[in-house]
C-alpha cells in the first residue's frame, strides 16, 4: 500500500514540475524586455464609484504620463460621494479629459461592464489602456511601455498589477506572493499561447476588439469579471502580448485582513467559474496538485516511507518550484515575497479551499 502511494505522489510531483518548468517556465526564465516606442493615439478608461479620495490622488499621475497623444477618459459610475465633482472639476483644467456619467436604470443597476461599455464606445482613440481609481503606474512611462507591445496583430496586451510593500506585514507578502503566482500563470499561459486572463487594473487593448466581440454580452449577467472574462473571450495565441518592463507596473495598496483578502480571493474564484473548459481545469488541476502534494507527503511521512526515496523526491519539487517562483518574483520585483515559499504555498492552499466552501455556500458579493 505505501508503495502505491509512493508511486501516486511520484506522479503528482512530475505534474507539478511539468507545470512550474514546463509552463510557468515560459515566464519565469524569459529574457528581460526590451520596448520599442510607438506613436500611437491612446485613450485611457477609468471607471470609479465613489472613489472621491482615490480619483482626487490617480488623475494628476495620470495626466503626468509622458506620452504625446492620450486623453483621459473618466467614467463616473453613479457615485453617492463627491467623485463626479472631481471629475468635473478636472475636466475644465483640463482639455483631453472626456467625463461619462452614468446613471442608474433598471435594467444595468450599478452594473460595471455597462458603465465601461459607454465609456469605450464615447473614447476617441483607436487603443485602450485600463485601469483603476484603487491603484496607479509609478512610471511617467506607463502607456509608453504598455503600448510598446502593440503590432499589427497583437492587439491585446496584458500587464501587471502589484501591491505596496507593507512593513512587518506578513499577511502583505502572503498577498504579494499570491499576485506573483498568479501573474505568472497568466503571463506563462500567454507566452504558449494559452491567455485565460488578464487584469483590469493593468491592461490594454484595441478598441476594435471589443466591438468585434459585442462588448460583453457573453457575460453581461455576471456582475464581476469585466477584465478576466472579456480577455477569457477575446485573447488567443495570435493577438495576444504580455508587457513586464517595471515602467510597465501598477500599483494598489493590499489589503489589510485576511477576511477581506478572502472576499477579493471568492471575487476571483466565481468569475474564474466562468472560464473557457480548459482554462478552468488547468486551474483547478494546479490547485489540487499543490493539494495532493502536502497530503500525500505528510502520509508517507507519518507512514515512516523509505527516506532514501522519499527525500530525493521532495527536495527536487522544493528546489523547482522555489527557483521558478524565485526568478519569477525577481522579474516582477518582489524578491521578498518568496523567501517563506514553502509556509506560503500552504498558506495559499488552505485560502483555496476556504474560498472553495464559501463559495458552495453563498455567492461572493460583487463590485460596489
Amino acid at each position: 500500500m505505501l508503495n502505491i502511494i509512493f508511486c501516486v505522489f511520484v506522479i503528482v510531483v512530475i505534474l507539478q514540475l511539468v507545470y512550474y518548468l514546463g509552463i510557468f517556465g515560459k515566464f519565469s526564465f524569459a529574457k528581460p524586455q526590451t520596448i520599442t516606442p510607438k506613436r500611437l493615439s491612446v485613450s485611457i478608461i477609468v471607471c470609479a464609484k465613489n472613489d472621491a479620495e482615490k480619483v482626487k490622488e490617480l488623475i494628476p499621475v495620470l495626466l503626468s504620463q509622458n506620452y504625446p497623444d492620450f486623453e483621459l477618459v473618466l467614467i463616473d459610475n453613479a457615485s453617492s460621494d463627491e467623485t463626479l465633482d472631481i471629475f468635473e472639476e478636472f475636466e475644465k483644467q483640463h482639455r483631453n479629459i472626456r467625463l461619462v456619467k452614468v446613471e442608474n436604470n433598471e435594467a444595468f443597476w450599478g452594473n460595471k461592464k455597462y458603465a465601461l461599455t459607454l465609456g469605450i464606445k464615447a473614447a476617441s482613440k483607436d487603443y485602450l489602456v485600463f485601469t483603476d481609481a484603487d491603484c496607479y503606474p509609478t512610471s511617467p512611462d506607463w502607456i509608453t511601455n504598455m503600448t510598446s507591445q502593440f503590432t499589427l496583430n497583437k492587439t491585446i496586451i496584458l500587464g501587471y498589477s502589484a501591491y505596496e510593500k507593507q512593513a512587518k506585514s506578513f499577511l502583505n507578502k502572503i498577498i504579494r506572493y499570491d499576485a506573483v503566482l498568479r501573474a505568472t500563470q497568466q503571463f506563462a499561459w500567454a507566452k504558449i499561447g494559452r491567455p485565460f486572463t488578464g487584469n483590469g487594473r493593468n491592461l490594454a487593448y484595441k478598441k476594435d476588439e471589443f466591438f468585434k466581440r459585442n462588448g460583453y454580452i457573453n457575460h453581461m449577467n455576471i456582475l464581476t469579471g469585466e477584465d478576466a472574462l472579456f480577455i477569457n473571450d477575446a485573447a488567443g495565441k495570435k493577438n495576444t502580448a504580455i508587457c513586464y518592463t517595471p515602467e510597465s507596473f501598477t500599483y494598489g495598496k493590499a489589503k489589510k485582513t485576511f477576511k477581506s483578502w478572502a472576499k477579493e480571493k471568492r471575487k476571483a474564484a466565481f468569475t474564474a467559474s466562468f472560464f473557457k473548459p480548459f482554462d478552468r481545469f488547468q486551474l483547478k488541476l494546479f490547485t489540487l496538485l499543490q493539494a495532493a502534494f502536502f497530503i500525500l507527503m505528510i502520509m508517507l511521512l507519518v507512514l515512516q516511507f523509505n527516506w532514501m526515496f522519499l527525500v530525493p523526491v521532495i527536495v527536487v519539487r522544493y528546489i523547482a518550484g522555489w527557483i521558478t517562483m524565485a526568478q519569477s518574483a525577481a522579474r516582477l520585483h518582489e524578491k521578498d515575497a518568496v523567501y517563506w515559499y514553502p509556509v506560503m504555498e500552504i498558506i495559499i492552499i488552505f485560502t483555496q479551499l476556504y474560498v472553495y466552501v464559501a463559495n458552495l455556500t453563498s455567492k461572493p458579493v460583487h463590485w460596489k
